[in-house]
């Protein structure tokens, strides 16, 4: 099943590199700012559900899953500037041809060069399929002993020279394109994403999610998978995958209301999906708290911890930083120690527990402090 979706998807997009084919395209208004500068054979033959590139920010490294002609690559190097980065995954070899003879030219007008594309499956992102070329050329696999050697190589190149190294990228963005991954290999596409984050990285997809299952005659349909249908995962589904891998602030920050297609009564729609990653390691007890600022009496996080509202919760270091950060810090106030802790005193996140003021106060003296008469 794996080898039959990357056929179909390769053989639909390299026509689609070949000449453009509006029933890949769902309609997307990106900055026009932007666009002025990309040639238009790369806009030409660009397909979307989104656009990805708006929650990119200067200075960032920037990995776009599923690159194609290299739009949203192209729009996201003029937002990380000259100090910033964008790396392109793409399989297709015709996709690529098309986003590397355009870099220089984008390069040009925008005086700096900070785009590369690289060869690779975007659910096995350490595999370099350029260099597996290489090999293949230089020992063709003739024998069981030369599929050893290869294989042997392989390993080799996945561990020492990763297309994608860990914890190295800032952002991960794609457009319309994990739908097309097959449902076998969708699970280590979730967990490429998060090996390749920094902690503390963040992923922002556009991708087609479908309202029930689509059913196997559905997925069977090359036409239907190709097209970014029934390959889409439902949107809960989604949003699982990406918790069962360590991801948090898992946000749907935009959902279409309308559905971009119906097929036999199951809804395809474009949802943009944000998620962070960072919440692993230790938990140390440094006497802070947060309150929930409503509206609900209280809400819970991934791990079952609940914030009541208006309460002093406590929670341990990291997950005050956490709670300070986005996407949560409008809906929490801060409260934080009034002496450092030094100790490494473990938190237990076992349990929910109120912050009494005396631990977030402990080491201040009692005082006395009146205000002026006319402030209040």
């Amino acid at each position: 099943m794996q080898d039959m979706v990357q056929d179909v998807v390769k053989t639909r997009y390299g026509a689609g590199a070949q000449e453009r084919e509006e029933a890949l395209c769902c309609p997307v208004d990106y900055d026009p700012k932007y666009l002025k500068i990309i040639p238009e054979e790369v806009i030409e033959r660009d397909y979307g559900c989104g656009d990805p590139s708006q929650y990119v920010r200067e200075g960032e490294t920037v990995l776009d899953l599923g690159s194609g002609t290299g739009k949203i690559c192209f729009i996201a190097s003029q937002v990380v500037g000259p100090e910033g980065k964008v790396i392109g995954i793409d399989m297709t070899d015709e996709m690529l041809d098309v986003a590397r003879r355009n870099a220089p030219i984008v390069a040009e007008r925008t005086g700096f060069a900070n785009v590369e594309f690289r060869r690779g499956h975007i659910e096995d992102l350490a595999t370099d399929l350029t260099e597996m070329d290489r090999l293949l050329a230089a020992a063709p696999l003739s024998s069981a002993a030369a599929l050893a050697d290869f294989e042997t190589a392989r390993a080799k190149q996945r561990t020492e020279t990763p297309l994608v190294e860990d914890n190295s990228v800032d952002v991960i963005v794609s457009n319309c394109v994990l739908n097309l991954v097959s449902d076998t290999d969708k699970p280590a596409l979730f967990r490429e994403m998060f090996r390749v984050l920094n902690k503390g990285g963040r992923i922002a997809i556009s991708d087609i999610v479908s309202d029930e299952i689509s059913p196997e005659h559905l997925k069977s349909d090359d036409d239907l998978w190709s097209g970014c249908i029934s390959g889409a995962l439902q949107e809960h589904e989604f949003v699982a995958l990406l918790e069962e891998v360590g991801f948090y602030g898992i946000t749907i920050d935009k959902r279409e209301s309308d559905p971009w297609q119906v097929v036999d009564g199951i809804e395809y729609r474009s949802v943009t999906v944000l998620a962070w990653k960072g919440k692993e390691g230790p938990c140390w007890d440094k006497n802070e708290a947060v309150i929930y600022k409503g509206p609900f009496s209280s809400v819970a996080d991934d791990d079952g911890h609940t914030y009541a509202r208006g309460q002093p919760m406590a929670v341990c270091e990291k997950t005050y930083n956490i709670l300070n950060s986005e996407p949560y810090a409008d809906h929490f106030y801060s409260v934080p120690a009034q002496t450092e802790v030094a100790e490494q005193i473990p938190f237990d996140c076992s349990r929910d527990a109120l912050r009494s003021p005396q631990e977030t106060k402990a080491g201040i003296a009692p005082e006395t402090r009146m205000g002026e008469p006319a402030c209040c």
